[in-house]
């Protein structure tokens, strides 16, 4: 004959609570072996517990109560604990990042003076822009060649319009810093392919995981910016994989003082 217990005892047999066992019946994980029609009262077998046992094992592997239920229906329990292993170490991986990133703001909070930079990860979605390589004679030329190359762009694109929200920035291609003759490629986001130029192509960027941070002030102050964030993306564990951009936000055409100057650095990255 088979030994019954009733909800409290196979609670304490268990180690789970009567909530817990209450809570499997409602969703079907483990309904009891009988239940008394006059008064309710649930009664569980001794080969229940090895359900239960089996069920506790999985959840402290992680998994979610329909996937328990679809291995204890006879789904291949391999690939399913294989696919959350796979998104455990996913989590695990993330959980590193943060603690990296924790571990490097608390170091900087033991700075007599903490950095005007904050670095933060950002993923920058597919997007058709319009690109223009050349060379400028000095930096400062991009004020006025911007805008020309803009002009250029709309008298042969009339009705080609600009992504919203606007996204624009310049690479530079030279491994060194360059005083004059800067070669540069100025990249701005739009919503659809238009007509070339002999200067002007039009091409799709893939979708891009940056650490971008944000510099106020002048161009010429833009090194510390980038000091920061390449020790910033070494000591977190990442890998620069593409050109920095340079997204100017506020400067000469909206600001009068070069203080008030805003610019985005975006460097693409990937894990080590």
């Amino acid at each position: 004959m088979t030994n019954l217990f009733r909800i409290g005892e196979f609670s304490r047999l268990g180690k789970t609570s009567i909530k817990t066992l209450r809570y499997y019946d409602e969703c079907g994980l483990l309904k009891p072996d009988k239940i008394d029609r006059f008064n309710s009262y649930r009664y569980y077998s001794t080969a229940q517990l090895f359900t239960l046992y089996r069920i506790q094992s999985l959840r402290a592997a992680g998994l979610s109560i329909s996937e328990i239920a679809d291995v204890l229906s006879g789904a291949d329990e391999e690939s399913i604990l294989r696919q959350k292993r796979n998104t455990l170490l996913d989590d695990l991986a993330q959980i590193k990042r943060r603690i990296a990133a924790t571990d490097y703001l608390l170091a900087e909070s033991g700075l007599e003076k903490k950095s005007m930079y904050s670095a933060v990860i950002k993923e920058i979605p597919e997007c058709i822009v319009f690109a223009k390589t050349g060379c400028a004679k000095h930096y400062a030329d991009f004020m006025t060649l911007i805008p020309e190359i803009g002009a250029e762009v709309a008298a042969a694109n009339p009705n080609l319009k600009c992504t919203v929200p606007d996204y624009c920035f310049m690479q530079y291609p030279d491994k060194g810093y360059q005083t004059e003759n800067v070669r540069y490629e100025f990249c701005q986001s739009v919503e659809s392919f238009g007509v070339e130029t002999e200067t002007i192509a039009f091409k799709k960027l893939p979708a891009a995981t940056v650490v971008s941070i944000l510099h106020k002030g002048r161009y010429d102050d833009l090194g510390r910016a980038y000091a920061f964030v390449f020790d910033w993306i070494e000591k977190n564990g990442y890998a620069v994989c593409g050109m920095p951009r340079e997204c100017y936000i506020d400067g000469v055409w909206n600001c009068e003082s070069e203080s008030d100057w805003l610019t985005e650095l975006q460097i693409p990255v990937g894990r080590e």
